[in-house]
């Protein structure tokens, strides 16, 4: 069923490959999937997205020449000049008001160090960097210590008063060391043990409490001097290889000119041996308290260790920048507002120590992000091949340093180029699909906005249906761009890939996403293949552009849903 070749595709392979996937396409997919009404404009415009074009940004993007499109290094720069180029020729605006198509992102860049050893009971244990833990630093020191650090264990680190939940029940943390659990409280049902209770946590679902910058936030504001978060593959949704690959390399921050307050002196990740060994110097059973940590009378439990942190540093600064282009609305009033679709451009870069040669070495990030970039310009493409444009206007904004904690999407909601009271939504992509047509759209984080009516509405003129998440447990909501948007109170429409793909047995769709997160994940393994099959690209496309045209053509903007997190702040934005 798939591919495990582990190197890219030299350019004559590409043209080959290019040349197959094209002819295994429909004609009618190759000009796009709504129908051929000489007088539906919007039918003429989605016929301007050509898999063609999009194979080839995502072949030049992924390409060793780009070396993993990381911020602050020569590819990086490479892919903002790509983007400006692109959004000129097809002949957007530029979406900064002061004439430009970049929106500086001021970021700095830290490279960390650290040792970690920790004493009980007469005892010690050293902890090998990458293998048991990984730790950095956004401090602006050349050495940063934690030095003889109680270590408490505070279950999943959370505070939620409409839970009644909370993990710390009044225990001073300054200055200590807190060892938490990824994800939120797992509850089970009192009444089908098989099952966790909706009524805690959202049962199955993430909530933000289980994000593991909620945990560092939380124990920042409380202070903490160090947090070590327990690594659990199954709960965290991604294998320890992305920990290590996402943090022992170079951490990304907005420059804030001081200290993050958002993040403890040094926050960290130990893999789930490492916390087992750790406990059990201290005399202490992990599982055991791990179950206890399940209870609402759960207290934080002190350990009777003591930690030693020690992380040598040096940091830049980065200027980087969100790339943006703009198609101006053809409506007096409506114009002022915009409707946003972004995709992150940015991926992991090149690792020179990696073994084999730069090809096995750089992060190439073909789905992720490349493929985002590309449909974005075949968006943009759509909306220039309007007769008129829609009444509210388009702004597609590429941003950086995504893959670093969401920080070019932070900064621009936090910064906005169009006030946030004027920006109607946005429809964010991040990875789309390239393994054929589907009959359901997956809709991650859903309930929430009525983005979803209009969505429900257009799959339906594809025969498709939307579903929710499937796997709400990974918190997905919380891992893309359209959630820095989100938290400013502007509905936000995230897609994932359908499931029920056409002609494919039951289960073919779960187990591509379970290959690409074990084999392919932020790896360098992660390139074009030659099993990709762009009608299902073509065909979410569409669906994207469908959605934002009737947003832009639409009086009332986009509401948030009773009961949503982000309601009240979508009301007073």
């Amino acid at each position: 069923m798939f591919n495990q070749s582990i190197r890219p595709c030299p350019r004559a392979a590409i043209r080959l490959i290019l040349a197959s996937l094209l002819a295994a396409l429909p004609l009618s997919l190759q000009a796009g999937t709504a129908d051929n009404s000489a007088n539906d404009h919007v039918a003429h415009a989605t016929h301007a997205m050509q898999a063609t074009s999009f194979l080839e940004h995502v072949t030049a993007l992924s390409s060793d020449d780009f070396e993993g499109r990381s911020v602050g290094t020569h590819g990086g720069e490479m892919t903002e000049q790509y983007l400006v180029s692109e959004f000129k020729r097809l002949g957007l605006a530029p979406g900064n008001p002061d004439g430009s198509y970049l929106q500086s992102v001021p970021l700095s860049g830290h490279r960390s160090t650290p040792t970690a050893s920790v004493r009980a009971n007469g005892k010690s244990l050293d902890l090998t960097f990458r293998d048991d833990f990984v730790a950095w630093s956004y401090n602006r020191a050349a050495n940063v210590q934690v030095k003889d650090s109680e270590l408490v264990f505070a279950g999943y680190g959370v505070v939620a008063p409409e839970y009644g939940w909370d993990d710390f029940k009044g225990l001073d943390v300054k200055g200590k060391t807190l060892v938490v659990l990824i994800n939120d409280p797992q509850i089970g049902d009192p009444k089908d043990p098989s099952r966790l209770d909706d009524t805690m946590f959202k049962g199955k679902a993430m909530t933000y409490y289980g994000r593991w910058t909620y945990k560092y936030e939380t124990a920042a504001a409380m202070g903490a001097a160090a947090v070590l978060i327990v690594h659990e593959t199954k709960t965290a949704a991604y294998p320890w290889s992305v920990v290590v690959n996402s943090n022992s390399n170079e951490n990304f921050d907005i420059d804030y000119g001081t200290d993050n307050p958002r993040f403890p002196k040094v926050p960290a990740w130990i893999t789930t041996d490492t916390a087992r060994k750790l406990f059990a110097l201290a005399g202490k059973d992990f599982d055991a308290l791990k179950q206890a940590a399940l209870q609402r009378d759960f207290h934080a439990q002190p350990l009777g260790a003591r930690i030693d942190l020690s992380i040598d540093k040096t940091w830049r600064n980065i200027p980087s920048h969100n790339v943006l282009g703009r198609i101006e609305g053809s409506d007096p009033t409506l114009s002022k507002e915009v409707v946003v679709y972004s995709a992150h451009w940015d991926h992991f870069g090149w690792n020179p120590s990696l073994p084999g040669n730069k090809t096995d070495q750089v992060f190439h990030g073909a789905l992720d992000n490349a493929s985002g970039v590309a449909a974005l310009l075949e968006l943009a493409r759509a909306y220039r091949a309007l007769p008129v444009p829609p009444r509210r206007s388009i702004l597609f904004i590429a941003t950086t340093a995504e893959e670093r904690g969401l920080l070019g999407a932070q900064y621009y909601a936090t910064h906005p180029l169009v006030p946030l009271a004027r920006t109607a939504a946005d429809l964010n992509i991040d990875v789309i699909n390239v393994h054929g047509r589907t009959h359901d759209v997956e809709v991650i984080g859903y309930g929430n906005s009525d983005l979803e009516d209009v969505l429900a509405t257009q799959a339906k003129r594809q025969g498709r249906v939307i579903v929710p998440d499937q796997v709400p447990e990974h918190g997905g909501f919380f891992r893309a761009d359209h959630f820095e948007f989100a938290k400013t109170g502007v509905p936000s429409l995230f897609l994932g890939d359908g499931m029920d793909f056409l002609g494919k047995p039951k289960g073919y769709g779960r187990a591509l996403i379970d290959h690409y997160t074990e084999f392919d994940y932020h790896k360098p393994t992660d390139i074009i293949r030659a099993d990709w099959d762009l009608s299902g690209t073509l065909q979410d496309l569409e669906l994207l552009f469908r959605v934002g045209f009737e947003v832009a053509q639409t009086d009332r903007m986009p509401r948030w849903k009773d009961g949503s997190e982000f309601k009240t702040k979508g009301e007073t934005r």
